[in-house]
């Protein structure tokens, strides 16, 4: 890097605030608009009251953005974790919906307890230790889940079914029997979301998105009189409908106390001595560490200053930030990746934009909570199904199946094992399926774990990495500590010629760390790979050595 990019770096803390406090406040603002709707929707998705949505969004931003080790994230609650934290309170309340939140913000208290300790010893590198394969196909997993679930309030309807399966098969059903007036909320609002992000001018693009949902929500909200329980008929002249009388009301609205104070609730730890309360403990600390440091690894990639947070810093800080939240009612938060894209496309600057979204949002509740009640339930599933088809969109399958076949048999695998058991069981069924392919193409089992590489230093200024035998996701660690710790803006050699085989999530790695390298002002280069046959055309795929 050169030494005027070096001098432009934006301060940090309080010289940071005086310096860019125009572009961060106003990015604040705006990512504050779209993280509003979000929060309350993945809020009720997750079992949770709407407002601990809010709390948590707010702890991010006004708590989290002064401890932590990145400079554009944005903390908040995600979709990703929407899963396991719906599970956790069905599981640990057992058809009791209120214990069921308070048992699982227990189980969040102890999960961020360890979290901390995870960014205290700097443990952050064992998210390497996760297979990309894996990764997305949990990813798309969560997303199917998240379209099967809220697919039915989109449309009105409220599911009969118990299991997931069972609330896939109720979708065709729910289309037949929705209700006119809340699907069109609904679909309005996701015909919306689709239109704004085929939308070719940068100034309207500034509008967030889930802000004109919502207002669309509110307005049609109001027409329809969702305030007051009466009924309607839809096209009574029309045979084909199996009935025409439909009930709206304010059951169709998001349901807040009328004070901010209120929405306050404390943990539950009667169950600590259970199984079920630790199964939740280390799905919400795994899931949620794993998904907070990838996306803060990619929000860096993001920054136009090309600044490199401090990971493990970050995790301590989310994990604290994690357990305030248990102790007052609040989701788990991550490093959101949607609000951070938009936090570094609006200009933000330093961390005091998350500070200020979550400023904003506290002033929104505490002084507006009555228009938070006006908001369709609808509008908040439509910004929902948007979301889980991003995760799990066509695109995304083929985009894996580019990479190989092995690499779509792990992401199909990991996808079938989550929906057909749980997120924690699905991902273990990936890694097996992963760790299984290996296997069959020659790798031993003392290089599971192990992998043999060395450095050289051949110059002055030139370092060459050997790495030899196996190379895979499951011993990669210690290669990423060895890289972490190389100067900046020298000559970097990677020598593959002696490994016998290098999966993707390696080549993936290495190729990532050379082009970082280079931004920094540094030259990397990939030597050795014209002795391996890789298993596609996809210059990423996994790889063997050709014996001659």
């Amino acid at each position: 890097m050169n030494t005027s990019l070096q001098t432009a770096l934006p301060k940090t803390g309080l010289a940071g605030l005086i310096e860019n406090w125009r572009s961060d406040l106003l990015s604040g603002f705006l990512v504050f608009l779209i993280a509003l709707p979000l929060c309350l929707g993945i809020a009720m998705a997750s079992g949770f009251p709407p407002m601990s949505g809010i709390i948590t969004a707010i702890i991010g931003g006004i708590v989290v953005s002064r401890l932590n080790g990145s400079f554009v994230t944005i903390n908040g609650p995600a979709a990703g974790l929407i899963v396991v934290i719906v599970d956790t309170v069905q599981s640990l309340g057992q058809g009791d919906a209120m214990a069921g939140y308070r048992y699982t913000l227990a189980a969040i208290v102890v999960a961020s307890i360890l979290q901390m300790l995870l960014g205290v010893f700097r443990a952050g590198k064992l998210s390497g230790f996760f297979p990309i394969s894996v990764v997305h196909g949990m990813l798309a997993a969560i997303g199917i889940i998240i379209i099967a679930k809220q697919i039915h309030t989109l449309l009105g309807v409220k599911p009969e079914a118990q299991s997931l399966f069972g609330t896939i098969a109720e979708i065709p059903h729910s289309l037949l029997a929705l209700n006119p007036e809340v699907a069109l909320i609904g679909f309005s609002g996701l015909l919306l979301l689709i239109a704004w992000a085929l939308l070719k001018k940068p100034a309207l693009k500034m509008i967030p998105a889930p802000i004109l949902v919502v207002l669309s929500g509110l307005l049609l909200g109001q027409y329809f009189d969702l305030d007051h329980v009466h009924r309607y008929l839809f096209l009574p002249d029309a045979e084909i409908l199996p009935h025409h009388e439909f009930t709206v009301g304010p059951a169709f609205l998001v349901a807040v106390p009328e004070h901010f104070a209120a929405g306050f609730y404390f943990p539950d730890f009667s169950k600590i001595a259970t199984t079920e309360f630790w199964i939740a403990v280390v799905a919400i600390w795994l899931v949620g560490s794993l998904e907070s440091l990838l996306s803060a690894a990619a929000v860096d990639k993001l920054d136009v200053y090309k600044r490199n947070s401090d990971l493990n810093r970050d995790l301590t800080a989310v994990g604290f930030g994690n357990l305030i939240c248990g102790l007052i009612g609040g989701l788990p938060m991550i490093a959101e990746i949607v609000r951070s894209s938009a936090n570094v496309n609006n200009g933000a600057k330093t961390a005091w934009a998350n500070f200020f979204h979550g400023l904003f949002l506290l002033v929104f509740v505490a002084l507006l909570p009555k228009l938070i009640h006006e908001i369709p339930l609808a509008s908040l599933a439509a910004l929902l199904v948007y979301t889980g088809f991003r995760l799990a969109s066509p695109k995304e399958f083929a985009k894996t199946l580019a990479i190989g076949w092995d690499h779509f048999t792990v992401f199909v695998a990991t996808i079938v094992g989550v929906l057909a058991t749980d997120l924690l069981i699905g991902v273990a069924i990936g890694i097996v399926v992963e760790l299984s392919i290996h296997l069959a193409r020659g790798l031993k089992w003392r290089n599971v774990l192990l992998l043999a590489y060395h450095v050289r230093r051949t110059g002055e200024d030139t370092y060459h990495i050997q790495v030899s035998g196996a190379a895979v996701f499951s011993n990669i660690i210690g290669l990423k500590s060895l890289t972490a710790g190389l100067p900046k803006r020298k000559t970097v050699y990677f020598d593959l010629s002696e490994s016998e085989l290098i999966d993707h999530t390696v080549m993936e790695f290495i190729h990532q760390f050379a082009e970082d390298y280079r931004r920094s002002g540094g030259e990397c280069e990939i030597v050795g790979l014209e002795y391996h046959r890789p298993y596609s055309n996809h210059h990423l795929a996994a790889r063997r050595k050709v014996i001659f």
